[in-house]
Formats: structure tokens, sequence, C-alpha cells
């Protein structure tokens, strides 16, 4: 057993010196490595899924409340009103939001009977973490849209 200690503590045949207690260094240095950037594609992922999910219920609510309501006017008011809603749910601004609304068979006359009504609505999430000076030269959003469509009542505008 002498002889062992002293063959592998001989740097010459090949024994290291000084190599005890620094598995646990490397475990937590390989493990940051390799963890932070699983968890920041966690947390981008999930912005990312919730901005999603963001935009097409509030577009989903926007249809049902845009053909259901008395006047184009009152319609678009209550449509945008219905996305800044939705989207303060998910923690994002409504007012940031882009809000399409498009109308078929007569464009110029969203609420006929039977009329098809789909609202767009589109943001831009940012990516988790990142300052917004970094943004003036790369955008560091990502885009999404969602769309729903609804049927105005066969029965619109009979009360």
């Amino acid at each position: 057993m002498r002889r062992w200690r002293r063959w592998a503590s001989d740097p010459m045949r090949g024994g290291v010196l000084g190599d005890e207690g620094s598995a646990s260094l490397e475990f937590v240095t390989a493990g940051l490595i390799l963890l932070l950037p699983l968890v920041y594609l966690v947390l981008t992922m999930a912005a990312i899924q919730g901005a999603a999910l963001a935009t097409e219920g509030a577009a989903r609510q926007a249809v049902r409340v845009f053909v259901q309501a008395e006047t184009p006017a009152e319609a678009e008011a209550q449509a945008r009103r219905a996305v800044e809603f939705a989207l303060a749910d998910y923690g994002l601004r409504g007012s940031d939001a882009r809000v399409a609304v498009r109308c078929t068979p007569r464009p110029s006359d969203c609420l006929t009977r039977r009329g098809r009504v789909t609202v767009t609505v589109g943001v831009s999430v940012p990516l988790p973490l990142v300052p917004p000076a970094l943004t003036v030269h790369v955008p560091l959003a990502v885009p999404l849209e969602g769309s729903a469509a609804g049927q105005v009542s066969r029965f619109w505008g009979v009360r």
C-alpha cells in the first residue's frame, strides 16, 4: 500500500498532485453552464406561450362583443376594450396591441345579418431579462398574432 501511495503522488510517474476536492467545483461549474441556458429557454417559451394564449383569447372575446354590438362605432369600442382587458389578464399592455377587423361579404358594413367578422390581434413579446438598451439595433421581441371569426346573428337588427 505504501508503494501505491508513493507512486500515485509522484508527478513523474503519472500521479496527480492537488486534484483532491475539485469534483464538486467541476460539478457546480458544469451544472451552471448547462443549467442557465435551459432555465432561460424555459422562461422564454413560457412568455411566448402566455402571449400566444393571450392573443387568441383576446381575439375570441373581441369578435364575440363585436357581433353583439348595436352600432359599428360601439362594436369597435367594445372590441378594443375587450382586447385590452384580455391582454391585461396576461400581463401585456393592451395599448400596444394591433387590432384589425375584417368583414365579409360587405367590408363597408360589418354588422349585416349573417355577416362574418374576423378580428386579428397582434402583439410583440419582449424576450425576458433583456434590457431595453439592446433593442436599438436588433429587435429582441417575438411578434405574435391571434385571430378569431364570428358570425353576426341572423336576427340582428330585429328588436
